[in-house]
């Protein structure tokens, strides 16, 4: 009986330290689970900012694309408008400074405000086209102003594009939990690309020949004397 008694206080004593021994490690393995979901979560989080940083830099890229294809077309249209008006060299002037500008720009905000110059310095452009009716008749004219006239609508439609990219990143770095991981890994916000339409929109300049003037129609002679028309009796 002692041997039986001694060999269960073993046993009972064995399974209390097994349990002892066990807490810690069920705690360790708790603690490791939680740690690779957060490293988990946090791969996720940078590769997601990542993915859309990139995709705001590509949005960006279109847009300074067409804005080169604007800046390329300038050059051709003032000459062709200085073959038919060369003394108005003011306008000229401003034209091509401010397509220099432009082109000198660094970032959304100050390419926004550059450009936004350079579209007012060929309105003034277009303006002096209209006093010109060979001008406005020359084929070469016509076709850089449909040509520029395409280009700032494809402008448009990559600035909405960058737009909406932009929102989205934003979004995403300053909302919870993306907000506690972009601020330590460098993912700033970006600017939007915002331009008075008024200024970006090319002016549209009415090419078509005016109508021809159509004389006054005479009024009708009213009744003579007698009532008889023309005045005859």
């Amino acid at each position: 009986m002692l041997l039986v008694d001694l060999d269960g206080d073993s046993y009972a004593d064995g399974r209390r330290t097994n349990r002892i021994a066990s807490r810690p490690m069920v705690g360790l393995i708790v603690i490791l689970a939680i740690v690779a979901l957060l490293v988990v979560a946090l791969v996720v989080l940078y590769n997601r900012f990542v993915r859309l940083r990139n995709r705001v830099d590509n949005a960006w890229a279109q847009i300074e694309v067409q804005l080169k294809r604007r800046w390329d077309l300038i050059p051709n249209l003032i000459e062709t408008v200085k073959g038919y008006a060369e003394h108005e060299r003011g306008t000229f002037e401003a034209v091509t400074q401010a397509r220099a500008n432009a082109q000198k720009a660094t970032g959304p905000a100050e390419t926004a405000a550059a450009e936004g110059i350079l579209g007012q310095a060929l309105g003034r452009l277009f303006a002096v086209a209209e006093a010109y009716p060979e001008l406005q008749a020359d084929e070469n004219f016509r076709q850089l102003q449909t040509e520029l006239g395409e280009t700032e609508n494809r402008i448009a439609v990559s600035r909405q594009v960058y737009n909406d990219t932009v929102l989205t990143y934003n979004n995403a770095i300053q909302t919870f939990p993306g907000v506690l991981v972009a601020s330590p890994f460098g993912f700033a916000k970006r600017e939007f690309f915002e331009t008075d339409p008024t200024q970006r929109e090319v002016p549209q300049v009415d090419f078509s020949p005016d109508p021809p003037s159509v004389a006054p129609t005479a009024p009708p002679a009213g009744p003579g004397a007698g009532g008889a028309p023309g005045g005859t009796s």
